[in-house]
């Protein structure tokens, strides 16, 4: 059931689609509309595109789109409910107690309460005489016991069911369980914990919900770690362990690790701005939600072949970002964890500080690969080090330049010169891989159109146009007298010819925030894009009998080819030609 008319005008009259994106998004204004990076995929071209007056959203990039709730929906992992509330709450409006479908929501927010069940379940037992192994093998691993009480760290009992049967005298039922990801169901139709056997981590969101978990093996039995499935309430992508502490830690920069044991110990030395994703490596939505709380991020990966791999990914990921990256040079042990307990806080305080930018780290790695002292060793690090400042800004490449000029003894002038040229061809290359790829989207959509669907470019066009007439121009609907919906696209496009034609008859708005959860996220972002694009007319009514002609034009053309299509006489005279 839809949220009430009343509730969504007053929620839309006091929501700024301006001012909830730029909480997230650095806006610059571009005529009537605003533009920006889009943080819903890594680019350094801002095609992400707020219209204020339609308010709403499109990203040219991703084809991302919708309204405010559409966008907080997709930033904070939320469904359309919990979107709602969140920007209800911004306004200062209470929810309305029914007339909306809360089931969702309902769902969720049972998965994060037996969740929190769960995790005093397992750190009640690890500080019971039954899970002392759980609690000794932490502080073997140095933490104090503030920390594990801080952290919430906990021990799944090495048994066959006892969380299932503890959250089952608690009223959860398997169902329940099952949807957090607690516990799992056996060949047999019986049910088992998921964890088991294992020291646990309570991951954490920023609201202070715990909303998954994580555990690791107290031997050497694979697999060495188990993290929870992604859940309503979890998305692993989307979150980052220890940002509900990082986040309050007054800093402005936040240090990524690879696991949770890192940050933990980086916590208790006092790094309180230490993060780590969740089970995955990093993503580009956890790379979003960095930049969201931090200008600057310290990769304190492992000093391992994986590690460094590691940090080259990162690197690429934060690229299309204003985040600045540095990379510290590790020494004495394999991880943060191992390094604070052999060397202590302060050395390991003097390797962050000492951290490259992602230039340097660049540029140190390349001349490592390199004998300097030869001829042959000069020329081929020069090559890959134009290369990596190729990408910079004017100053910087001055700078790097003239470093790379006075340590090897070779004209500026001549580097200047290399790398110019390198920049010619470059751009060049770009440029026709930029015009292959748009030739080649267009051939292949209109293909599809065409081929896959048997819908021809010409009439998505024309219902395309169609459908943006009628919201913005509703008086329209009265020129449709006899028009045979069935002749219009399967899928969407008929799906969105309703629902419009229904708010019309009602007498309803017809702007994005009014259409609630109708839509999917996709068709939210295609009705979006038709909005704005182009929706003023300087003759709607005449303008929309020509998309009407085109679509039983093409509807006719389709199906006159067909035989049993055709009239007795249109039958008759495909073959009048061989009486004659």
């Amino acid at each position: 059931m839809p949220l009430n008319e009343n509730f969504l005008q007053e929620l839309k009259y006091k929501t700024d689609i301006e001012d909830v994106v730029s909480t997230y998004v650095t806006l610059r204004k571009r005529g009537n509309t605003s533009v920006g990076l889009c943080p819903f995929h890594n680019e350094k071209t801002p095609s992400f595109t707020v219209y204020n007056d339609t308010q709403s959203f499109y990203c040219f990039g991703c084809g991302a789109g919708g309204d405010a709730i559409g966008f907080i929906k997709k930033i904070e992992n939320l469904d359309y409910i919990d979107a709602v509330k969140l920007l209800a709450e911004r306004a200062g409006l209470q929810m309305p107690q029914d007339g909306f479908d809360d089931s969702i929501s309902k769902k969720r927010r049972r998965i994060l309460q037996i969740n929190r069940e769960a995790a005093k379940f397992f750190h009640s037992y690890m500080m019971s005489p039954q899970g002392k192994v759980g609690y000794d093998y932490f502080i073997n691993r140095g933490l104090t016991p503030k920390t594990i009480s801080k952290f919430g760290l906990g021990y799944a009992p090495d048994s066959w069911d006892l969380l299932l049967k503890h959250l089952k005298s608690l009223g959860y039922g398997y169902g329940e369980m099952l949807d957090a990801g607690l516990i799992k169901a056996s060949k047999h139709n019986s049910y088992y914990d998921f964890f088991r056997n294992r020291v646990i981590t309570p991951v954490i969101n920023v609201r202070g919900n715990v909303i998954a978990f994580g555990g690791r093996v107290l031997d050497n039995s694979k697999p060495k770690y188990l993290n929870s499935p992604d859940t309503l309430a979890y998305k692993k992508t989307n979150e980052l362990f220890a940002l509900n502490y990082a986040k309050d830690s007054g800093k402005d920069t936040l240090i990524l690790c690879e696991g949770y044991m890192d940050v933990i110990s980086m916590h208790q030395a006092g790094f309180t701005n230490a993060v780590a994703g969740c089970g995955t490596a990093l993503t580009s939505e956890q790379v979003r939600l960095i930049s969201r709380y931090a200008n600057e991020v310290i990769l304190a990966y492992d000093a391992d072949e994986a590690g460094q791999k590691a940090v080259h990914k990162a690197m690429s990921l934060f690229k299309n970002t204003d985040v600045k990256i540095r990379v510290p040079r590790f020494s004495g042990g394999k991880d943060p964890d191992e390094i604070i307990k052999k060397l202590g806080r302060d050395k390991f305080k003097g390797m962050l500080e000492g951290a490259s930018n992602d230039t340097e780290f660049s540029l140190l790695e390349i001349r490592e690969k390199y004998d300097l002292e030869t001829t042959q060793g000069k020329i081929d690090f020069v090559r890959d080090a134009l290369k990596i400042i190729s990408t910079l800004q004017p100053v910087e490449r001055d700078l790097y330049l003239t470093r790379i000029s006075n340590e090897l003894s070779i004209e500026k002038a001549s580097l200047k010169a290399q790398l110019q040229s390198l920049m010619k061809n470059k751009r060049s290359r770009d440029e026709k891989n930029h015009f292959k790829t748009i030739v080649n989207d267009y051939t292949r959509n209109v293909t599809r159109e065409t081929y896959d669907t048997g819908i021809s470019h010409r009439q998505t066009k024309a219902e395309n146009r169609l459908l943006t007439l009628l919201m913005v121009y509703p008086d329209c609907s009265k020129l449709l007298n006899d028009f045979d919906s069935n002749r219009l696209s399967d899928g969407f496009v008929k799906k969105a010819y309703s629902v419009i034609l229904e708010r019309i008859k009602d007498g309803l708005d017809l702007d994005l925030m009014s259409f609630g959860d109708t839509f999917t996220d996709s068709e939210y972002a295609r009705l979006s894009r038709l909005i704005n694009d182009n929706c003023e007319s300087n003759d709607s009514k005449s303008e929309f009998k020509d998309c009407l002609n085109i679509i039983n034009d093409e509807y006719n053309k389709r199906n006159s080819s067909s035989p049993s299509n055709l009239s007795e006489d249109e039958f008759r005279n495909l073959f009048s030609h061989l009486n004659k």
